[in-house]
């Protein structure tokens, strides 16, 4: 005859085996189920700025009081004139992609590219992304397109009139307010600029 203490350990053995097996299964499930996916940063890496840093001022559009301020910033500049007209506006839409920004543009909003063609006229170039995440509103639409070019203008000397276009391609408005079927006559855009500073 068996020992009862030997059939008691046998069946706590049992038991424990029995319970791991079961642990085991239930972890093996759980991690077979799929993760949800990380949101992926989709945005296209761009290259490293070469240059030396210079302080340039960006226009920064406020939503909490609708103004327009230059603040002044120190960023890396190419040395081509082209190129440095991109820089600036990469470097404003850097705040503006920002999670802190004070005035908030769609994920994956980016600058194309920025064409200055002579005499005095610049195309900015931006992405269909720009445009359709971009908050509808007059005030805000406007903000925007104020800031772009004021940036641009104040910074790149000789500028009359910018053009905006999306994706290559021209489009009426930014958002359903802001007109971009036509070029923006610089000086008229910097009184703009100047009344948005003063919150007027």
């Amino acid at each position: 005859m068996i020992p009862r203490h030997l059939i008691i350990g046998f069946a706590i053995l049992l038991a424990a085996a029995l319970g791991l097996s079961l642990y085991a299964w239930h972890m093996r499930k759980s991690v077979a189920a799929p993760l949800p996916a990380a949101a992926v940063d989709t945005r296209p890496l761009a290259p490293p700025v070469s240059g030396p840093s210079e302080r340039v001022v960006l226009f920064i559009a406020r939503d909490d009081d609708g103004t327009l301020r230059g603040e002044s910033a120190q960023i890396p500049m190419p040395s081509g004139r082209q190129q440095r007209a991109e820089e600036l506006l990469r470097a404003l839409l850097s705040i503006y992609l920002d999670k802190n920004s004070p005035h908030h543009l769609g994920a994956g909003a980016e600058i194309r590219s920025v064409y200055l063609v002579d005499p005095g006229v610049a195309v900015i170039d931006l992405n269909s992304a720009f445009a359709d995440t971009h908050r509808s509103g007059v005030l805000v639409e406007q903000l925007t397109v104020a800031s772009l070019i004021q940036t641009i203008s104040v910074n790149t000397p000789n500028l009359l009139r910018v053009k905006i276009l999306v994706d290559g391609k021209e489009r009426d408005t930014l958002a359903g307010h802001a007109d971009l079927s036509s070029f923006y006559d610089v000086a008229a855009v910097n009184q703009l600029a100047t009344q948005l500073q003063t919150g007027q």
